[in-house]
């Protein structure tokens, strides 16, 4: 099921995955979880021997053209998990399948395979090639699967002009701003079409203006282009604007998986509501949370989706009073302007009550 709530294909799915470091490390995870098949006794046992934990018996699963944001603080183990995903990091125990396929089974050619045509990345470190153009460094992974020379320069083309590069071609990326270089690797990670794109906190380098703007951008290609995607960051608020779910992890451990308005009205424990706690509820409600009954279906032009988020709604609130909510499947109610003030008031208020954010 995805965020959106439609039946659709789970892209990835990983079952109580683990990454230790130390002598023997994995060794004894494997003894203890075979001897007592408990994860909590495991971590604990590894700590007590001085190993180090990075992932600990994670599980999540991400629906075909679902964005699931990845956050924590430094050392939380978010790049490790994304990493152990892809293999760069070989798991120590656990499952990881990519449309069925059971990765941490396939041999080092089988994976690199996949790598390169299934699998895009962006790092927050550009990684461009100094001595390659804007148009050479974006068809470098082409090339590098053979692809023809005018085909792969075709492709790039094509993807410089979706990022909005049209005119750089040949430029270097010393001639290139922060954001355009950034631009230059989202191109390059999709020349390949990915099925799976995974992004590890792309935007942390730039300055705040120009990491709003990429963050729009990034919005709009996945409108286009509807990736499975698989986004780090350490920022509430990118994790907000950008993600279907969220999932908070803390020493290695996931904490709490779920839609943004779950982990801003919800929080697991004290550490999750911290991250929350300086968040507008306008930034964060949607209109699936303050759906109101239809009243009537008369007059019903330019309805909202489900996941407008309140600003959105109270934008649209001086031009109605009403706005209505539907989707492909038809219409699913209404928001009024008192409704949402009712909303915001009475969640406000529980959120005090239950001693959440």
């Amino acid at each position: 099921m995805s965020a959106r709530g439609t039946t659709v294909h789970t892209k990835i799915r990983c079952r109580n995955l683990w990454k230790t470091f130390g002598s023997e490390a994995t060794s004894q995870l494997r003894r203890t979880l075979h001897e007592t098949g408990d994860a909590s006794e495991a971590l604990h046992a590894l700590k007590a021997s001085g190993h180090l934990v990075a992932v600990a018996d994670a599980s999540f699963e991400v629906a075909e053209g679902e964005i699931l944001v990845i956050m924590g603080l430094s050392g939380s183990g978010k790049s490790t998990l994304i990493r152990c995903l892809s293999r760069l990091v070989e798991p120590s125990a656990g499952e990881v399948t990519f449309d069925g396929l059971d990765l941490l089974k396939l041999s080092h050619r089988e994976l690199i395979e996949i790598r390169r045509h299934k699998m895009g990345m962006v790092f927050q470190s550009f990684g461009l090639l100094p001595h390659f153009n804007v148009l050479e460094n974006v068809a470098f992974p082409l090339r590098i699967q053979g692809v023809s020379k005018v085909e792969r320069e075709n492709r790039a083309r094509e993807m410089i002009g979706l990022v909005g590069l049209q005119g750089r071609e040949t430029a270097f990326p010393r001639e290139l701003s922060g954001g355009q270089q950034q631009r230059v690797g989202i191109a390059r990670s999709l020349a390949v079409g990915p099925d799976l794109w995974f992004l590890d906190e792309p935007f942390s380098a730039l300055d705040p203006l120009i990491r709003r703007q990429m963050q729009e951008e990034f919005l709009r290609l996945q409108k286009l282009l509807k990736k499975t995607i698989i986004f780090i960051t350490h920022d509430f608020s990118e994790a907000l604007k950008l993600a279907d779910r969220i999932i908070v992890m803390r020493d290695g451990r996931i904490v709490q998986i779920g839609r943004p308005s779950e982990i801003v009205l919800a929080p697991a424990d004290e550490y999750v509501a911290k991250f929350a706690s300086e968040v507008p509820l306008t930034k964060v409600l949607s209109a699936a949370d303050v759906l109101e009954p239809l009243e009537s279906t008369n007059g019903i032009s330019n309805p909202a989706p489900l996941s407008a988020s309140a600003e959105e709604l109270i934008a649209r609130f001086s031009e109605t009073d009403t706005v209505f909510i539907a989707d492909d499947a038809g219409l699913h109610g209404q928001v009024t302007s008192a409704g949402l003030l009712r909303a915001i008031s009475r969640i406000s208020s529980q959120i005090r009550t239950e001693g959440g954010i």
